[in-house]
C-alpha cells in the first residue's frame, strides 16, 4: 500500500536548553525503542541549533550509522578512536560507531588569529542501523560543495551497490542511500522510486508534486511510491533518504 505523509515544521517535538534548540522529526530524548517509531530505515532526523562554546560532551554510541550535514557554522568533532574533523557547509561526515566509540561535538573552534568563533552552529544529524553488528568503529568526511553547485540530487553517502561507482561516503547499509540537493527558483529533481523515502527540507521552500509547498524544517514520508518532481521555489535545501528496507 503505497502513502504520502507530511510532517509540519512546528509539528516536530521542540526543546530548548538554552545552549542548544532542538527540533526532533521522530521521538528521540528517552529510554526507548527508536525503531518503533522509525520511517524505513531512518531512525534519526535531528535538526539542532548549538550555541558558541557549547556542545555535546563526550558519550557513547554502539552499532548505529550517524551522518551529519551542516548548514551553517562549523561543529567539531572527536572520537576514541583517534578521529577528528571541523564540519562545515557542504562537507558530509559519517561515523560508523560499530562495536562502540566514544565522541564528542561541539561548537568551540578557534581562529587562527587565535580569537573564539561565536556563531552559532545549524546542523542536521541523521541515524540508520548498519547491515550488520559490532563492526570497526569507522569514520569519513566528503566536501560536495562543487557537486551541489552544479545542480541534480547528489548523493552524499551510500551502501547500495548501485551508488558505489559514485563519490559518495559509504554506509554499512546495503539498502539505503542520502542525497542532497541545492535548488533555486526554475531548477527541479526528481524523488527516487524506492519503497521508502524521506524528503527533509533543510531551507528556502519547494513545491512536491502532487502533495504542495513544503518549507523550512517540513518533511515528507514516502512509503511505496516515488518519482515526484520537487521545484525550486526560491534558495532551497532538501536532504532524501533512499530506503530500500525497513526497520519494522
Amino acid at each position: 500500500m503505497s502513502s504520502a505523509m507530511v510532517q509540519r515544521a512546528d509539528e516536530r517535538v521542540h526543546l530548548n536548553y538554552g545552549w542548544l534548540t532542538a527540533r526532533h522529526s521522530f521521538p528521540f530524548a528517552g529510554n526507548f525503542d527508536h525503531a518503533a517509531y522509525a520511517h524505513g530505515l531512518l531512525l534519526v532526523n535531528n535538526d539542532d541549533i548549538i550555541e558558541a562554546d557549547s556542545g555535546f560532551d563526550t558519550h557513547p554510541h554502539r552499532d548505529t550509522e550517524i551522518v551529519t550535514w551542516v548548514l551553517s557554522g562549523s561543529l567539531v568533532h572527536q572520537d576514541s578512536a583517534g578521529h577528528s574533523g571541523v564540519i562545515h557547509r557542504g562537507l558530509a561526515q559519517r561515523m560508523s560507531a560499530g562495536s562502540g566509540i566514544l565522541h564528542s561535538e561541539r561548537n568551540d573552534r578557534w581562529r587562527a588569529d587565535g580569537s573564539r568563533v561565536t556563531d552559532p552552529v545549524h546542523l542536521v544529524q541523521m541515524w540508520i542501523p548498519p547491515d550488520a553488528s559490532g563492526v570497526t568503529p569507522s569514520y569519513q568526511e566528503l566536501d560536495i560543495n562543487s557537486e551541489l553547485d552544479a545542480g541534480g540530487l547528489i548523493t552524499l553517502a551510500s551502501g547500495m551497490p548501485a551508488h558505489r561507482g559514485e563519490s559518495a561516503i559509504s554506509l554499512h547499509n546495503k539498502h539505503a542511500a542520502l542525497h542532497v540537493a541545492r535548488l533555486g527558483p526554475g531548477s527541479s529533481i526528481t524523488l527516487p522510486d524506492a519503497p521508502y523515502v524521506h524528503g527533509f527540507i533543510a531551507r528556502g521552500t519547494v513545491d512536491v508534486e502532487g502533495i504542495g509547498l513544503l518549507g523550512p524544517g517540513d518533511s515528507l514520508r514516502l512509503a511505496g511510491t516515488g518519482g515526484h518532481h520537487v521545484a525550486g521555489i526560491d534558495n532551497a535545501e532538501i536532504l532524501v533518504w533512499e530506503m530500500h528496507a525497513s526497520v519494522n
